[in-house]
């Protein structure tokens, strides 16, 4: 080899073409260069006052502020040497240095590691460390979460305080890492550790089981009696034998009680409580305690639209119906007869005990007007009150005791129709009455005002025999008829279009006017339907009967009108 073939060589590998040195760049950015947005690991190579200078194999190294390492100057964590994990947010910067952070490096290991335990659905470690609208801020290793305030306990709390800066358990409920938005929640951690526990204490009680607990909260139907652990529901129904109106009547929260464990409901776990059930049962032969019939001592404990309840011991309450409640006091409200916190005395009417249930009366215990009238006013008496209701079928009459007697339309005048004869009635008037009946069971008395005079079809009745003649006088003429009255009596008749005459052409009502005085004989007489049956008809036939026998016949050659008229004057000398 000569010497010009050694030097060239050397030449060439100290002086490098342009190709040759494109070659070599494009070598060194390929691979395992970091790119923006990556998490790239990177060696310290020097500390500035506050600022770590770390090489990632960039053309210049980084500045990342101690601060970001935990560290400082003045008591270091990390040295030269030291190998750590930035974020390459920028490669270069307008001075030529790389941006990095440590911050974000942690961040974005941060993320990868909560959506690996999203995904697997388990708990992350996180410290709440600021309070802001609807929520608090969380800290999850780095990555800032949202906590909402409903998530925060099971209950709602005042204070939360205490909360912070802790070190707590949280469920991850949401993540978005393009938006950078993580909701957490304290709340689920705190239900599945409480399931947990229930189920754990759930398992260790028993119905029937006696038990100590704490009143934790009271409402309008119960309390919750806190077990050691878990709730379980007092129901109001259930603190006592007796009516309970509020829980607060009984307990306060904050009390220690014995209670008894009535029911579990192994799906829902829920425990109902009782503490009655710890005392005897006041209903137990209750039969025998409160016969029917019996008359007892109680205190009115509430009063409803349809009666009173009567406390007769602890734990026995009994109904008075508001239909047992007066005996003439109807359709008021029991408020107006009793009140509550007074004694009454009152009578067994009923008892079931497989219902829990006592029928009370109240009336039973007083006097009966109804059968005290019966006693003091037998029927056919007279009585005397006020018209307290017209109604359309009759009025009713204040009576002794206050109660009610009615007068029926039928039972007001012996002559008139009852429609016509209520008019002369107002309410207030004092009217006479004679008792007809009474009917105590059934609260009715029956009354009569036209009972106080004569009926004056009995007493014309006994005068008036059918075929006998009498004198009427027009009241009203119709066109079927006349009505008259019959002279010397209060009674009236009615005389039909076809009894007018004998002579069918006189047979027409207009013929007669009021006033008018006629002759008419009895054709019938119903003393239960109250009816005369008058004819001028029947009269003519009977008076040509008796003339005919009496001057004539037919067959003699004399006329009816020759008959008629020597009768006519016959009757006129016998009464001269």
């Amino acid at each position: 080899m000569t010497a010009t073939q050694t030097i060239e060589p050397k030449a060439k590998e100290y002086n490098p073409t342009v190709d040759d040195f494109a070659a070599l760049l494009d070598e060194s950015l390929s691979g395992s260069a970091p790119s923006e947005g990556a998490v790239v690991k990177g060696i310290i190579v020097a500390i500035e006052k506050d600022l770590a200078v770390i090489d990632v194999g960039l053309k210049t190294e980084g500045r990342v502020p101690l601060k970001e390492f935990g560290s400082s100057v003045a008591n270091p964590t990390i040295h030269v040497g030291d190998e750590v994990e930035v974020y390459v947010e920028r490669i270069e910067n307008a001075m030529g240095e790389a941006v990095l952070s440590r911050e974000k490096a942690r961040r974005e290991d941060s993320w990868t590691k909560l959506e690996q335990k999203f995904n697997a659905g388990e708990k992350v470690e996180g410290v709440i460390f600021n309070r802001v609208k609807g929520g608090f801020t969380v800290d999850l290793d780095g990555a800032v979460a949202f906590l909402p305030g409903s998530q925060v306990d099971i209950r709602p709390i005042k204070d939360v305080t205490p909360l912070m800066n802790v070190t707590q358990p949280f469920q991850i409920l949401k993540m978005d890492r393009r938006r950078g938005n993580i909701v957490v929640s304290r709340r689920s951690v705190l239900e599945e550790t409480r399931a947990e526990q229930r189920s754990e204490i759930v398992a260790k009680l028993e119905e029937g089981q006696v038990v100590d607990g704490v009143v934790k909260n009271i409402t309008d139907y119960g309390a919750f009696i806190d077990l050691g652990g878990i709730d379980g529901l007092l129901h109001v129904t259930d603190m006592a034998w007796k009516r309970v109106n509020h829980p607060t009547e009984i307990l306060n929260v904050g009390d220690t009680v014995k209670v008894q464990i009535v029911r579990i409901n192994p799906e829902t776990q829920r425990i109902s409580l009782g503490m009655k059930q710890l005392g005897s049962d006041p209903w137990s032969g209750i039969e025998a305690k409160y016969p029917i019939a019996g008359k007892f001592t109680g205190t009115v404990t509430n009063i409803a639209d349809y009666g009173a309840f009567v406390e007769l011991e602890p734990g026995v309450e009994g109904l008075i119906h508001v239909s047992e409640m007066s005996w003439v006091k109807k359709n008021v409200h029991p408020g107006k007869i009793v009140s509550t916190s007074q004694e009454v005395e009152v009578q067994v009417l009923e008892v079931d005990a497989s219902k829990r249930r006592i029928s009370l009366g109240l009336k039973q215990t007083q006097e009966n007007p109804w059968n005290t009238f019966a006693d003091t006013h037998p029927k056919g008496s007279e009585v005397e009150g006020q018209v307290r209701n017209i109604t359309e079928f009759g009025l009713f009459v204040g009576l002794e005791g206050g109660i009610d007697g009615m007068v029926h339309l039928s039972d007001l005048d012996w002559s008139r129709s009852g429609e016509e004869a209520i008019k002369e009635y107002n309410k207030g008037d004092t009217v006479r009455a004679v008792v007809l009946e009474t009917d105590p069971e059934k609260e009715r008395i029956s009354l009569g005002i036209k009972q106080l005079a004569t009926d004056p079809f009995q007493s014309a009745s006994s005068t008036l025999k059918k075929g006998s003649t009498i004198t009427c006088e027009v009241i009203e003429v119709k066109d079927a008829g006349i009505d008259v009255k019959i002279s010397g009596t209060d009674m009236t008749a009615f005389i039909r279009r076809a009894d007018l005459s004998r002579d069918r052409s006189e047979q027409r009502p207009e013929r007669f006017s009021a006033g008018d005085m006629v002759d008419a004989v009895v054709t019938q007489v119903d003393k239960s339907g109250r009816k005369i049956g008058l004819s001028i008809k029947a009269l003519e036939i009977a008076e040509e009967k008796e003339a005919v026998a009496q001057f004539g016949s037919t067959d003699s050659g004399a006329s009816l009108g020759d008959i008629l008229g020597a009768a006519l004057k016959a009757q006129t000398k016998d009464k001269e």
